[in-house]
């Protein structure tokens, strides 16, 4: 990739990544004020990022889709182009949570090509990596309280519906439905910060470590699918508007997937270290 294409696709990143904060912020519900600033340094990123684009096809004399870094970089920006066009017609503000984070990532991986020097210090690259892994334990375990919290709200929610009254039930022990709600909500919303945060650092620290071939690390691709489910459950749950029984299923069945996905990034990792 060229040089000032380069340049250009990572300030675009940098623009994109008020788009992120504003999720972060929004998942969080501390505040809602973000959004307007976010979506003109999007519509600015979605300039500096097609300026990338062409001169990256002018330099190389082709479309500009040769590899996954291009490829990544071009659907980020279709991405970007359509979630402008639909926020401008529709006034779908809802969308921002899902497409916010994703555009970021998928701009970020896409400028990290270039290789650069490595770790000039090894307490440094350590110290990366551990924090890393910390959120990523963090966000698994946010995630395992608000499945943990979705079962009893379904526990809950059935004997309602059966309108039981046991004396010596250990129903009577459950929250609430709102209050299981808002917990599902609040950890949710913290395990996505963690785990999007430490899905930055290891993008980084991955740049680093395995220069050029990062990309094709299977670690990287597990910890992109977990990810990936956070982001959908964060849509669904905040984008979508979804409460109650459908949303605790949703937040079970991503336990479940992001379980499996854990499972298979362990056994790559003994692969790698053997």
């Amino acid at each position: 990739m060229g040089e000032s294409s380069l340049i250009w696709l990572r300030v675009a990143a940098g623009l994109y990544s008020l788009g992120l904060l504003d999720a972060i912020i929004t998942v969080l519900r501390r505040r809602e004020s973000l959004f307007r600033i976010a979506l003109g340094a999007f519509a600015i990123g979605a300039l500096f990022h097609l300026v990338s684009i062409v001169e990256q096809g002018l330099v190389q004399n082709h479309f500009p889709a040769n590899d996954i870094f291009e490829t990544l970089s071009l659907c980020a920006w279709v991405v970007t182009v359509a979630f402008l066009a639909i926020y401008w017609r529709y006034k779908a503000e809802s969308l921002s949570v899902f497409v916010f984070p994703l555009v970021f990532v998928m701009t970020l991986v896409a400028a990290l090509r270039n290789p650069v020097a490595r770790w000039q210090s090894e307490a440094v690259r350590n110290t990366w990596l551990t924090i890393h892994i910390v959120l990523a334990l963090l966000a698994y375990a946010a995630l395992l309280f608000t499945a943990v919290a979705a079962v009893v709200y379904l526990m809950q929610e059935r004997q309602l519906k059966k309108k039981q009254v046991r004396s010596f039930s250990f129903y009577r022990l459950f929250p609430p439905l709102g209050m299981l709600d808002e917990l599902i909500s609040r950890s949710l919303g913290a395990g996505f910060a963690l785990i999007t945060i430490s899905i930055i650092i290891g993008i980084v620290w991955s740049y680093i470590e395995y220069s050029t071939g990062w990309i094709d690390n299977g670690l990287i691709t597990t910890s992109f699918v977990t990810w990936g489910i956070y982001l959908a459950l964060i849509f669904f749950r905040v984008g979508a508007g979804w409460r109650g029984r459908k949303a605790a299923i949703l937040a079970i069945v991503a336990l479940c997937c992001s379980a499996i996905t854990w499972i298979a990034h362990l056994r790559l990792e003994s692969r790698f270290i053997q």
